[in-house]
């Protein structure tokens, strides 16, 4: 006997559908403990299928929420359905698939996969088998209700329909999806296409054994009338340039011909995943022997992609020039993430690793279109050709950009500024003639009348500070950082946002050349503070904390300070401790604290006791749920991590100072538990900010040593690169001021580190920190550690040689210089290494110089005349003349 519904029941069900289509909250509050409780009836969700495929004397939109609520139930406990009713509501789906109604269908379709990925796929075997045999079906909408239903199958369950749990159901799918790119319906073509698209990045077998004839079907649909259907070929083309290349690679002219057509296409859903392919062709090997020829016609595609469209000026709102007192609404401001602390040192010729953050986005100007559009992709696409073809690029898009940047419609004025800060890695080298007047021009475009033309000058600008620091400051930078104050006040608060951003990019690269406009920019920087809504506000933080850390101890000057602390203590004392704007203004903060020094003195009380707060808070939370996770909620440890980097940055900022801070406080046993934490950023955190403590005020790390030790040695983990470097590090600082005491603890660490000194691949960053580390435990205790020599003197003196001149380094090469007077023979092997190590030095101390001298001197009368002539007959010269200059051998 089938089920059948009791008509007062199905009133109940109908009216609850009715009430939850309500705006108003109580009503929905009402609907959502209606559910809880007639979830408690089995049979309750027969009544919601029933809804969707049989009722058909209610309207759609209802019988659709019936399916939904429906599918949200399987989600959550499907488990505890009845087999009947699981078995009813697989049945009535595949009996109604195919309803007259396109919604009906694909709620259908959702409910399926819904189920299928509940682990069904294996309990419900005849489920693929009939919705293959329902595509045959004569009648259209039960072919296209399943093709919806399969595609979903084929877009949640990808993995498992190509593996031998079901015997491998994609050796009869596959071939028939691509009998069916030939259907005479658009919408059936463009969900067989669909269905095969999720095997290609899997490399599914099946779909690799049918790969050519999916090619040539696919290129069958090339001249497609359907947009839907183009897209999809697009993004098969994409998707097996990465993946299958070399079968692409014979027709590649055609393929590129019909991808600079869709490229254009009137639909902006094809041109945009046609565009995709000029993304993913830039990262193979072959892009520029198969573009080089198509250049010509490319670039002024890509460029004419850059342009605003109509709808996006609307959505931006274009013609809003003044909106700053406007508030922001919350859900515009992106969640931020912290980017703990990790230890780094000082290289030759420049500031610290080079190229490591690559996190100035493409075209960050519009964010708030936070979706991916043919503007973002076609200048992100010409950004990656710009850096595969460089130069060659600037004969086609230098004529073209003389027009856009000088055109009187503002919206092409506004993409020939983005097309020129796209181009400005790739290309920098070759537009350098023209920067001369470029910039001034840029600069102009700082003041246009347009808003949306005033925020891509400042980024595409910040692209260029590079070169303008270079030129006498005169020349571009003073004019440059003038305007770019005045955007950071701009009326407008897209441009302000551009503004701050660019001026952060100008920080970094002009560092001190900034310190004699210091107090314009502090008056700048301080009357935005007033001035800024809820979201610039974050990224005014940000530009503060850039200055600080680009000018150091020049902004410890009692006007600077008295201009910039109180309004960011007054921020500091407004803000509760659960409010995530804490995060930037403790990471400004932290840089400002480093930056001013003993200038801090008067801020630091508060701001310490603080952050020891927040620690204390969140563990105690962390703690609380841990025991009860259905009492209490997991806390956010974002509050912790950025306050032991600001207890760090005022420990390195203050040195002694912070000992009476310390001494008061329970930050050591703070410490104990957060080294413990399960979160590595928490651990990574925590060690910088140990390593710092130990060097302002050992006294008090000193009676932790014997606890703390045996952590930092199960830390020493490189498989979490920054929380080993950083426990690494604090090491090297504790042992050099635990001396001779450290001999108990070289057991606990220096097997681990000898051991990550000579993993392949690892960082430069944990492998310098690690020689030092090594360096500095054979400084205190030789007779420990000198044994282990040849181990590690081969990578130890190879990281070492680019590091520039200071106290590590000393230290290391001292401790180096000991062991090998404990053990010579240890360094026979690879004496070359330490050579070039030694040469490496520019100035060292006297007496350091004076151990190098003996001991080169030691192994050339050891080895005797004639031997070390064949031995530095292998030097480089550079390395035989300065051996020879400096220490005459």
């Amino acid at each position: 006997m089938e089920w059948q519904p009791d008509e007062q029941g199905l009133q109940q069900v109908l009216q609850l559908l009715k009430d939850s289509q309500s705006p108003d909250t109580a009503t929905q509050r009402a609907v959502q403990e209606k559910l809880e409780q007639l979830n408690q009836f089995p049979d309750f969700n027969n009544y919601l299928i029933f809804v969707l495929t049989s009722l058909k004397s209610e309207d759609e939109p209802t019988r659709s929420l019936s399916g939904l609520i429906l599918k949200n139930n399987v989600k959550a406990h499907y488990q505890n359905f009845p087999p009947n009713v699981a078995d009813f509501i697989k049945r009535e789906c595949l009996n109604n698939i195919g309803d007259p109604s396109p919604l009906i269908r694909a709620t259908i379709g959702i409910l399926i996969t819904t189920i299928a990925s509940k682990g069904e796929l294996q309990t419900w075997p005849e489920l693929l088998p009939q919705l293959c045999n329902l595509l045959n079906s004569e009648d259209y909408n039960t072919c296209e209700g399943s093709f919806g239903a399969l595609q979903k199958i084929c877009e949640d369950s990808s993995e498992l329909l190509d593996s031998d749990a079901l015997n491998r159901p994609l050796n009869i799918m596959i071939p028939k999806f691509l009998q069916f790119f030939k259907h005479c319906s658009p919408k059936i073509r463009s969900h067989a296409i669909a269905c095969v698209n999720q095997f290609i990045i899997g490399r599914a077998q099946a779909l690799m054994d049918n790969i050519d004839t999916f090619i040539e079907s696919l290129f069958a649909l090339a001249g497609d009338e359907d947009s839907e259907v183009r897209k999809n070929v697009c993004r098969a083309l994409v998707m097996l340039l990465e993946v299958r290349i070399d079968r692409l690679i014979p027709h590649m002219h055609s393929i590129i011909q019909y991808m600079l057509q869709r490229t254009q296409d009137p639909d902006e859903n094809v041109a945009l995943e046609a565009c995709e392919f000029w993304l993913t062709l830039a990262e193979q090997p072959i892009c520029k022997e198969a573009l080089s020829g198509h250049l010509v016609q490319l670039i002024p595609i890509l460029v004419n992609g850059m342009k605003y469209s109509e709808i996006d000026i609307i959505l931006l709102k274009g013609d809003v020039e003044e909106d700053e007192t406007i508030p922001d609404s919350e859900q515009d401001i992106k969640p931020r993430f912290h980017k703990s602390r990790t230890v780094t040192l000082q290289h030759e010729g420049g500031e610290g690793e080079e190229g490591e953050d690559i996190d100035d986005d493409e075209d960050d100007d519009d964010d708030t279109l936070s979706d991916w559009n043919l503007r973002k992709c076609s200048a992100a696409a010409l950004d990656v050709l710009a850096n595969v073809f460089r130069e060659e690029l600037l004969p086609h898009l230098l004529p073209l950009l003389k027009g856009l940047l000088f055109h009187p419609d503002w919206v092409i004025k506004e993409s020939g500024i983005l097309v020129l800060g796209a181009i400005a890695e790739g290309c920098m080298q070759g537009m350098v003639p023209y920067l001369p007047e470029l910039i001034p021009h840029l600069i102009q475009c700082l003041c246009d009348k347009k808003a949306l033309v005033r925020s891509i000058a400042c980024w595409t600008l910040s692209r260029y500070a590079h070169w303008v620091v270079s030129q006498p400051p005169d020349a571009h930078l003073k004019p440059l950082m003038t305007e770019l104050l005045k955007r950071i006040l701009d009326g407008n608060k897209r441009v302000q946002e551009a503004a701050c951003s660019a001026f952060a990019t100008l920080e970094e690269e002009a560092c001190t050349e900034l310190v004699p406009y210091l107090s314009f920019i502090l008056d700048t920087l301080v009357f935005a503070f007033g001035k800024y809504q809820h979201k610039n506000l974050l990224i005014l933080y940000d530009a503060i904390g850039t200055l600080a850390d680009s000018v150091g101890h020049h902004l410890n000057q009692p006007e600077y300070i008295q201009k910039l602390m109180p309004p960011l203590i007054a921020k500091w004392n407004e803000l509760k401790d659960e409010d995530k704007d804490l995060f930037p203004l403790l990471e400004c903060l932290s840089s400002v604290a480093t930056a001013l020094q003993s200038g801090f003195l008067p801020y630091c009380e508060p701001v310490y006791q603080r952050c020891v707060t927040l620690v204390q808070k969140t563990l105690a939370q962390a703690m609380m749920y841990s025991q009860q996770p259905d009492q209490y909620e997991a806390p956010d440890k974002d509050f912790m991590i950025v306050a032991l980097d600001l207890l760090s940055g005022l420990a390195e900022g203050l040195g002694g100072h912070v000992d009476t801070l310390v001494a008061r406080s329970n930050i050591m046993t703070l410490l104990f538990q957060c080294m413990q934490d399960t979160m590595p950023e928490v651990r990574q955190s925590s060690f910088a900010l140990l390593g710092d403590l130990t060097k302002a005020c050992f006294p008090h790390v000193k009676p932790c040593i014997a606890e703390f030790m045996p952590i930092l040695g199960t830390n020493l983990n490189p498989e979490f690169i920054s929380v080993c470097n950083n426990a690494t590090w604090a090491i090297g600082e504790i042992c050099m001021q635990m001396g001779v005491e450290m001999q108990p603890y070289i057991a606990m660490v220096l097997n681990q580190l000898v051991e990550i000194i000579n993993r392949p691949n690892t960082p430069k960053t944990l492998l310098e920190n690690t020689a030092i580390t090594i360096g500095r435990l054979g400084y205190v205790c030789p007779q420990e550690v000198a044994p282990m020599l040849p181990q590690f003197i081969r990578p130890w003196c190879t990281s070492l040689r680019n590091i520039r001149d200071n106290e590590e380094k000393d230290s290391a090469f001292r401790g180096i210089c000991i062991m090998i007077g404990v053990n010579p023979g240890g360094v026979v092997q690879d004496f070359i290494f330490f050579c070039d190590a030694v040469a490496s030095w520019v100035n060292p101390k006297d007496d350091l110089r004076d151990m190098f001298y003996k001991i080169l001197h030691g192994f050339k009368e050891q080895v005797g005349e004639e031997n070390w002539q064949q031995f530095s007959e292998q030097f480089p010269p550079l390395l035989k003349e300065r051996l020879a200059a400096c220490y005459g051998v």
